[in-house]
């Protein structure tokens, strides 16, 4: 075994004397290779493996790449944040590129249970390969180069075969931005020689890392909510193709080995997936990945911890849509050589072990042809008959929130529906104008279980991640289902269906009021605050008459005064239709401060409304994953720019320039909390979530206190040990729905109209709700559960447990949150918690 491992550190400690010394490392015995298409090593002056490689390298490689073979076309599919370019090489023989419009339109056919289905005998197998989805697991991008110079340089026979029977698209980067970062800190800090020891600063990157985006969100968790750029445009390129195979390359811990699927049977497997998928495609391909590190003598495992359940994994997705996705994992060396035990491991020898698992799995794709192309479609068949039941969702006071469902259900490639008549579902009433249908027979039928179903059941206890995923629930969409014979269908719906001509407001000599409900009224106040424009907010409700007819505003509605503006009437119009447009939302003009009912707009309860300056505090030993959410939270759905100060700044920090500090999941020990508590009590805004909010209780910053079992581990009990895993991950809160019962009359809770809200949990921050009648702004019900995993420990100190505190401090207040409102951006349904405390924190008191 010590032998074996050696190999990764005698590459690094001797250079390839030859480019074929190094084709003879990477590639199988007795490779060769075209002279006329360059290997990486020439294109790029370095050997692989002794540098990182830049994305701009590797889009350069592969435009050359298509340039000088006809076996290969490039294309930009969009851009990341940072706009670095998405760019997929596709490989075939030259024929298939010359017909592959018409073979990508006679797949899709092939796919479809409505169209006549094709002959796969003649039909080429399509295969996504994708690599480096996290940024700083870098060894999988090097190898898309060398897939791409095997298919398009290999002298090899049975190369031939695979291009006229397959065609292959190369995603060398999911996420290029995140790469880069990673790239930069490991060739900044790589040493001459390298330095193995782990400790070196080349093995620890600083905060956030590469492994996530610009946004510092995980793209391998964003396939299903699909909040990412680089997610969408992907998900859009998958759809067009619908590929057989799809391969999701990753790197683990140093100290580990190699890992390839099958994953543990039924508790890390999705559900829903047919079993086929798993018990028959898997092990196929299983023994091609065995063969492969066999023969270069490469530890593995199989069949244990890596998790296959959540529809947003890169190597799930492919599962609900009749392909075979499968997840690899490399133990990473994080740089270029990094001490592991006794021996070291090279970030050469990475490359190597996922360049063959890659090899073998174009093989196993070829060999395994039709046996794919005939089950894509057997799929399809039978997961679009046999129900006829129809999920109906929407609701006439929250248009733009059935834009933001829709457009997803679309994205997904759903039908959509119009309702041609009205429907009543469990005491919910569904209107045509404002509500659509979503059969379950279609063949997208998997992803509509996966966005409305709750689960509530489980083949085990540990979860490696989240264990519920309904997108309706994290919406907050209301929704129903029922048989299909109760309604009728409309036509079916597209993205320009849902974007309906904007009512814009007309001109008002008196005033301008928002309902707070809208999704998008938060944007809208942003705008007008930002352009000095004097907003007041309504803390009783009220109804009035409008240019449109009599309205009926809630808690929280905005009222804009032509009077005591620093613009005149005109200008006022013209900022407010800018504003309307912008953000999406519906403004109505009043002509009389008299309402018909409730307050009148002169009323006390009208209160001026100030723009905040918000503070977060990030950088080391803070959760960049929450941090993230909340920048592009603001950032996205607002517009509004927040300061992200580093934590290590926090005493230099101009405190008193802010009026609102939010603290994430993190380690705040060293912050002077005094100075904390004295600016909070001065009138500012303190926002916390989950252990966050665990640490201001603990010091003190706080009066309240945290929620903990009534009964105490029998110290006296004994268990094996080798149950000890089982044990505390089944008691780990991995992420499941719950219902809480929200004060809609608290500035917290302004916009909502239904107390009974579904809230995210997955931390084992619990609260008690306290004395004060009037603090308790979201408590967690008695009967709470609503979809996913909870042990049943976990479930007693959830129940009537406060989901939200808001504590007076001096002139200001600490808004707590147990939990993550803005969870991966896709928690519309809790999101505006979150705005509401930093817009109107300074409100309550």
């Amino acid at each position: 075994m010590k032998t074996l491992q050696l190999l990764p550190v005698l590459f690094l400690l001797f250079t390839f004397n030859s480019l074929q010394s190094q084709n003879d490392y990477f590639f199988p015995k007795g490779s060769e290779f075209d002279e006329n298409i360059p290997s990486p090593q020439e294109f790029l002056g370095y050997e692989i493996g002794e540098w990182h490689t830049r994305y701009n390298s590797l889009v350069h490689y592969m435009e050359r790449l298509a340039e000088l073979s006809p076996n290969a076309q490039i294309q930009t599919i969009g851009y990341t944040h940072e706009h670095r370019p998405q760019i997929i090489l596709t490989i075939s023989s030259e024929e298939n590129l010359n017909n592959l419009e018409q073979i990508r339109q006679e797949h899709l056919a092939h796919a479809n249970p409505k169209e006549d289905e094709g002959n796969v005998s003649e039909m080429p197998v399509i295969v996504h390969l994708g690599y480096n989805v996290h940024g700083n697991e870098p060894s999988s991008s090097e190898v898309s180069m060398l897939v791409a110079y095997y298919l398009l340089a290999s002298q090899d026979p049975k190369v031939e075969e695979y291009l006229q029977n397959g065609v292959f698209h190369i995603e060398p980067a999911l996420n290029p931005d995140g790469r880069d970062r990673h790239t930069t800190w490991v060739n900044s800090n790589k040493g001459n020689p390298a330095v193995a020891d782990p400790w070196d600063r080349e093995h620890n990157e600083v905060w956030p890392s590469g492994r996530t985006n610009h946004y510092w969100f995980d793209l391998n968790r964003d396939w299903l909510p699909l909040t990412q750029v680089e997610s969408q445009n992907r998900v859009k390129f998958y759809h067009t193709w619908l590929p057989n195979m799809v391969t999701d390359y990753h790197e683990m811990g140093t100290n580990s080995t190699y890992f390839f699927e099958p994953t543990k049977k039924y508790g890390s497997e999705n559900p829903i997936v047919p079993r086929y998928n798993y018990d028959t495609l898997n092990k196929i391909f299983a023994e091609y990945h065995q063969r492969a590190l066999d023969e270069i003598g490469s530890l593995y495992f199989t069949g244990e911890r890596f998790d296959n359940s959540y529809p947003g994994y890169g190597s799930t997705y492919p599962d609900l849509h009749g392909a075979l996705g499968i997840v690899y994992e490399q133990a990473s060396s994080r740089g270029h050589v990094q001490q592991t035990g006794s021996e070291k491991i090279s970030f050469p020898f990475t490359i190597r072990n996922h360049l063959r698992t890659s090899l073998a799995t174009i093989e196993a794709t070829i060999d395994n042809r039709e046996l794919l192309l005939d089950w894509q479609r057997k799929f399809f068949e039978d997961i679009s008959s046999g129900s006829n039941e129809v999920y109906v969702y929407g609701t006439k006071e929250r248009p733009g929130l059935n834009r933001r469902f829709t457009q997803l259900l679309l994205d997904h490639q759903i039908e959509v529906y119009e309702l041609e008549n009205d429907v009543s579902i469990n005491d919910q009433n569904f209107q045509t104008e404002y509500a659509y249908a979503v059969p379950k027979a279609q063949t997208q039928n998997l992803m509509v279980r996966s966005i409305f179903e709750n689960v509530t059941s489980f083949a085990d206890s540990v979860f490696y991640d989240t264990s519920a995923w309904s997108m309706a629930l994290a919406y907050g969409i209301e929704n129903g289902i029922t048989k299909a014979g109760k309604l009728n269908l409309g036509p079916r719906l597209d993205s320009e269906a849902i974007q309906r001509d904007l009512s814009l407001p007309v001109q008002s000599k008196y005033a301008y009021l928002i309902n707070w409900s809208q999704f998008s009224a938060p944007k809208a106040l942003y705008q007008l605050l930002e352009k000095d424009i004097n907003v007041k907010i309504a803390f009783s409700p009220f109804k009035t008459e409008t240019t449109t007819g009599s309205s009926d505003f809630g808690y929280g509605s905005l009222m804009i005064s032509t009077a005591d503006q620093p613009v005149d009437e005109q200008e006022l119009f013209s900022i407010i239709t800018k504003v309307a447009r912008d953000a999406e939302v519906e403004i109505n003009a009043v002509a009389s401060g008299r309402s018909l009912n409730g307050i009148d707009l002169g009323s006390p309860d009208f209160r001026d409304i100030d723009l905040p300056k918000v503070l977060m505090l990030t950088g080391e030993g803070v959760s960049g994953y929450e941090a993230g959410e909340i920048w592009f939270t603001m950032d996205q759905y607002l517009g509004m720019p927040i300061t992200k100060a580093d934590r290590n700044d926090f005493s230099r920090l101009p405190l008193n320039n802010y009026d609102v500090l939010i603290l994430v999941s993190g380690n705040y020990n060293d912050l002077d909390q005094e100075r904390i508590a004295k600016w909070t009590e001065n009138g500012g805004v303190l926002i916390t979530q989950r252990t966050a909010t665990e640490w201001v209780i603990n010091q003190k910053l706080v009066e309240a206190e945290l929620k903990k079992a009534e009964k105490e581990q029998d110290s006296s009990a004994r268990m094996n040990y080798a149950k000890s895993g089982a044990y505390y991950g089944s008691r780990a809160v991995g992420g499941s729905f719950y219902e809480v019962d929200l004060d809609i009359t608290h500035p917290v809770g302004f916009g909502y109209t239904n107390r009974n809200l579904s809230l995210y949990k997955n931390s084992t921050v619990f609260l008690e709700p306290g004395t004060n009648a009037f603090q308790k702004v979201a408590l967690f019900t008695n009967d709470p559960h609503i979809s996913g995993y909870i042990h049943p420990e976990n479930l007693e100190l959830i129940k009537n447990s406060a989901a939200i505190l808001a504590r007076k401090k001096g002139e200001g207040t600490v808004i707590m949150f147990s939990d993550d409102p803005n969870f991966r951006a896709m928690m519309l349904e809790t999101q505006r918690l979150f705005i509401n405390s930093v817009f109107f924190g300074s409100m309550i008191f």
